[in-house]
C-alpha cells in the first residue's frame, strides 16, 4: 500500500502480458509460478493480492483494507480464488497441496487478519478439493475450535450466497471422517454447536445494543445466521433420517 502506482503497474503487466485471459492454463501456471516461487511465503501472498485482489472502481488501485473492513462479495474474491485453483491444479507441478494451503493461510492475514466470512467465501470459490484439503489440514493438526468456527461461516456464506446447504453438510461429514478417534470427532461437533451459539449471542447482543447503520447490518446478519443454522440442521436431519430409513 505504500507504492500504489507501482502496485498498479505490476498488476497490469502481469495480468496483461504474462497472465492474459487468453493464455492456456499451463502457460498461466508456469508464469504465476515464476512470479511467486522466488519469494518467501509472506511475499507470495502479498504479490498474489496485488495481482488478483480487489481494486478501487474509482482509480484502479489495490484495496488493501477490503477483506478486514467488512464482508465482501464474490466479485472481489474471484480473481484470488481462480489463482488458487490454478496453483492447486495439475498444471502447476511445482506446487504441493501443503504449499497451496500455506499460501491461503498467509493470504488470509494480508495486510491483517481477514474477517472469517471472507476467508470462508474464498475457500468456497476455490472449489471442493482445496476447501476440503484446507479443512482436513486443520482437523489433522488438532485445530478443532478454529475449524468449527470456519465451518459456521461456510454455512453462513452458503445461506447468504444461495449455495445448496447440503454441500455444507456433506463437507462437514467428509471432514468428520478425517478425525482418527470418535472423541476427536465428537469434540469437533461440540465445538461446531458452541460456535453457532456464541455467534448468535454476539449478533443478538449487537442488535439489542442498537448498533445499526444505514443498511441495518446487525439485524440482517442475525437474520441470515438464524436461517443458516436452521437450514443446516434441516439438511442434517434429512441425512440422518435417510440413513435410518435405508437401514
Amino acid at each position: 500500500g505504500s507504492a500504489r502506482r507501482l502496485e498498479l503497474r505490476i498488476r497490469l503487466f502481469c495480468r496483461g502480458v504474462l497472465l492474459s485471459p487468453g493464455s492456456r492454463r499451463s502457460d498461466s501456471a508456469f508464469w504465476l509460478t515464476r512470479i511467486l516461487k522466488p519469494w518467501p511465503m509472506v511475499n507470495q501472498a502479498r504479490l498474489l493480492y496485488i495481482i488478483f485482489g480487489p481494486v478501487s472502481s474509482r482509480d484502479g488501485h489495490v484495496v488493501w483494507q477490503k477483506m478486514i473492513e467488512g464482508p465482501t462479495d464474490e466479485t472481489s474474491l474471484k480473481g484470488l480464488a481462480d489463482a488458487i485453483k490454478l496453483l492447486y491444479g495439475t498444471e502447476a507441478r511445482e506446487w504441493t497441496a501443503d504449499d497451496v494451503i500455506s499460501l491461503v493461510d498467509e493470504l488470509s492475514v494480508v495486510p491483517q487478519e481477514w474477517l472469517m466470512e471472507n476467508n470462508a467465501r474464498l475457500l468456497l470459490l476455490s472449489g471442493n478439493s482445496i476447501c476440503f484439503t484446507f479443512m482436513a489440514s486443520k482437523a489433522v493438526n488438532g485445530r478443532a475450535v478454529e475449524l468449527a468456527r470456519l465451518m459456521v461461516f461456510m454455512v453462513l456464506v452458503c445461506e447468504k450466497d444461495l449455495y445448496c446447504m447440503d454441500w455444507a453438510v456433506k463437507m462437514m461429514h467428509k471432514v468428520c471422517k478425517v478425525f482418527s478417534t470418535p472423541w476427536e470427532r465428537n469434540n469437533f461437533l461440540q465445538c461446531l454447536e458452541n460456535s453457532f451459539a456464541r455467534m448468535l449471542m454476539d449478533m443478538l447482543q449487537a442488535v439489542l445494543a442498537g448498533e445499526r447503520d444505514e443498511e441495518d447490518s446487525s439485524f440482517l446478519n442475525l437474520f441470515h445466521l438464524m436461517n443458516a443454522q436452521a437450514n443446516f440442521h434441516k439438511e442434517i436431519l434429512y441425512l440422518a433420517m435417510g440413513s435410518t430409513s435405508s437401514t
